[in-house]
């Protein structure tokens, strides 16, 4: 199956995607992680997504679409993947559609008040992009990855200010993707307020998978 995950950001779409990736057996593309390695190996790409990022606004298409398009010819999706964070634009979704086939698009539907409350206790690895929250998903020690071991930070797009501005982007530009996705008669939304235990078991009944 090739799934898309959809919500602002801050819904949980990183989490839940942790957990469906063990749970269907393919792996989860985040476009967030492909860019922010770029950042942290210095690459050229990777200097002109920082400074988009770090102002919370969207990178632009073409330093995206080609990394995608080489992630997703790999291997490891050839039974299928999840794709966080793309497409965030209707031009976005008609590129995906000439590249891929998208079977499902998840909408995790979180409101405004709550996502802030969610991305002040946001923390991420920067080596190898796991995503924890102090409160709904802590990492077993404090400040530490599971994953890796390496030291957890506050992404700079995380404070609130940017989160405002982020907020209305994903309302002006990726929320129209609910709409696009309605009418192939792909989109399933689920409730992602109840905590991550609902909205797993939410999500597997949607995809009709079992947890």
């Amino acid at each position: 199956m090739n799934l898309i995950l959809l919500g602002a950001p801050g819904a949980g779409k990183g989490t839940l995607a942790a957990i469906l990736i063990e749970k269907m057996g393919v792996p989860s593309i985040s476009t967030g992680n492909i860019l922010r390695e770029a950042i942290k190996n210095g690459t050229e790409l990777g200097k002109q997504a920082k400074a988009f990022m770090d102002e919370g606004k969207l990178v632009p298409d073409g330093l995206v679409i080609g990394l995608l398009e080489e992630r997703i010819a790999q291997p490891d999706c050839a039974k299928g993947y999840i794709l966080d964070g793309f497409p965030r634009t209707i031009p976005q979704a008609e590129a995906l559609d000439k590249i891929a086939k998208i079977d499902c698009a998840l909408s995790l539907e979180v409101p405004d008040d709550v996502i802030t409350q969610r991305m002040s206790g946001r923390r991420v690895c920067l080596k190898c992009g796991a995503t924890y929250h102090i409160e709904n998903f802590p990492p077993k020690a404090e400040g530490v990855c599971d994953a890796c071991g390496d030291a957890l930070v506050i992404r700079a797009d995380d404070k609130p200010e940017v989160v405002q501005s982020r907020l209305a982007t994903y309302h002006e530009t990726t929320e129209p993707l609910i709409g696009y996705y309605g009418e192939q008669g792909k989109l399933k939304s689920i409730d992602g307020t109840k905590g991550i235990d609902n909205t797993i078991a939410f999500a597997a009944e949607a995809l009709g998978i079992e947890v």
